[in-house]
């Protein structure tokens, strides 16, 4: 049986960015609740806050540690499994990749500084002040990297001669029409995420153990967070359809299993595909997808039959898609219902149901990242950069490319399983109350009851 070489190719890189993204979304969204958390914290004069920043950051530590890894993998495999696209488009993208290392080292750098100035200035804003380096590094690694992969979908800023990119403008590059939306959408996903996970971590310390003052002002405030992030998320959504539908009409055609050119589209939720590839058990919403992809429930919308059949995505985008939007509204909806019973003296947002749909919805944001993520990569294929260059002709041929496969899928394993002991070991044995009453003594033990 002869090795499928660019199937390999295919599994081994949604391997590491499927593994790698845990992580990055963890760097870009955690050190946005850390300095909100200290900064309510020193305006209040309320250290359970100030001690929310001061847990979140030392685990946070930890998966830095694991994403640099992760991330220099993926340097590794460009070149490895990936070298006709990095030989024709790595003189295009070597400015955000670089850029983006850059990014990482800025934030690396005031990490180490906020982490170990700790109580050591009168002034606490000046130790707070270090976050926002932090927050700015994170992002900004973000927003490079994403216009990468940005300008694979809608690329520009060169010229083609002889097969390769020249006369390469890279702003012009890095500027391309798919980037707004794209930076726009990872970022929000980024903070609804990591303020859901941080919320379902305290909702499982409140379901393991009494509550406390601190558990409670923990939840109240990543449910808030989380709450905000996830209708801006919402609106990044409604802009990158709009962007689709613009400039990617076969991604989001092939996402509703939109096959005609229309006006008056249905918006199609769910079901599955019969064998004459008709849509089964879905829910049809009249009009809805015209108004999604153009803002009017007349607009026209063109179907997959204006695109050649060898240059459409697979059809299975449909259930990313459903998956990545469901989980989206189920955030929002969680957290709202949340924040309602807060506000509701007679019903209390902290009963057993709330507390396991708070759990949940932390695991499910991060698989909504995921899911949005496969959907970002296979609704652009065949192509590795769009119009361009086809996944197959980007592959590498070597068949040592299983070797690799296997080598990668137990590194990951590994770090995966050192993250999450690690991550026990620092927290299991060091409860809040404890950690409380070492670091602000003078705060009275009976407050946090």
């Amino acid at each position: 049986m002869e090795l499928d070489t660019v199937l390999m190719s295919r599994l081994l890189t949604a391997m590491t960015l499927g593994f790698h993204i845990i992580f990055a979304t963890l760097g870009v969204g955690i050190p946005l609740m850390i300095s909100i958390a200290e900064f309510i914290g020193i305006k209040k004069n309320d250290p359970h806050y100030k001690l929310l920043a001061r847990r979140w950051t030392r685990g946070f530590i930890i998966t830095v540690a694991v994403g640099v890894v992760t991330g220099t993998a993926i340097g590794l495999q460009l070149s490895l499994v990936w070298p006709n696209f990095m030989q024709v488009a790595g003189n295009v993208i070597s400015l955000p990749l670089f850029m983006e290392v850059f990014a990482f080292f800025f934030e690396a750098i005031f990490l180490g500084i906020y982490l170990y100035t700790w109580d050591r200035f009168n002034n606490q804003y000046i130790h707070w002040f270090f976050s926002l380096p932090i927050i700015i590094g994170g992002g900004f690694s973000a927003v490079f990297i994403t216009t990468v992969n940005a300008f694979m979908n809608t690329p520009q800023g060169f010229e083609i001669q002889n097969g390769t990119f020249s006369a390469v403008n890279p702003l012009a590059a890095m500027l391309n029409p798919a980037t707004p939306t794209k930076v726009f959408h990872v970022l929000t996903s980024a903070y609804v995420t990591c303020a859901a996970i941080l919320a379902a971590i305290t909702a499982v310390m409140i379901l393991k153990r009494k509550m406390t003052d601190y558990h409670k002002k923990a939840l109240r405030l990543t449910m808030t967070l989380t709450f905000l992030f996830a209708l801006l998320t919402a609106l990044a959504g409604d802009f990158s359809a709009k962007f689709l539908a613009d400039h990617q009409a076969e991604k989001l055609a092939a996402a509703e299993w939109h096959f005609e050119t229309e006006q008056n589209a249905d918006l199609i939720l769910f079901g599955w595909l019969n064998e004459d590839n008709e849509p089964t058990g879905e829910i049809r919403l009249p009009g809805f997808l015209s108004f999604l992809a153009h803002g009017d429930f007349n607009a026209e919308v063109t179907g997959l039959e204006a695109f050649p059949e060898d240059e459409q995505p697979p059809l299975w985008v449909h259930y990313m898609f459903d998956l990545m939007v469901t989980i989206g509204f189920l955030l929002l909806g969680i957290a709202l219902l949340y924040l309602l019973l807060a506000k509701m003296k007679k019903w209390n947002e902290h009963n057993k149901g709330m507390l396991y749909l708070i759990a949940l919805s932390g695991p499910l944001a991060m698989l909504a990242i995921e899911f949005g993520w496969i959907y970002a990569e296979e609704g652009r294929q065949p192509w590795i950069i769009r119009g361009y260059m086809t996944v197959e002709e980007a592959a590498t041929s070597s068949p040592y490319v299983t070797h690799m496969f296997f080598l990668f899928l137990a590194l990951y394993i590994v770090l995966g399983t050192l993250c999450v002991i690690t991550l026990r070991k620092l927290f299991r044995n060091n409860p809040a109350e404890e950690e409380l009453e070492k670091h602000y003594p003078s705060f009275k033990k009976g407050d946090n009851e």
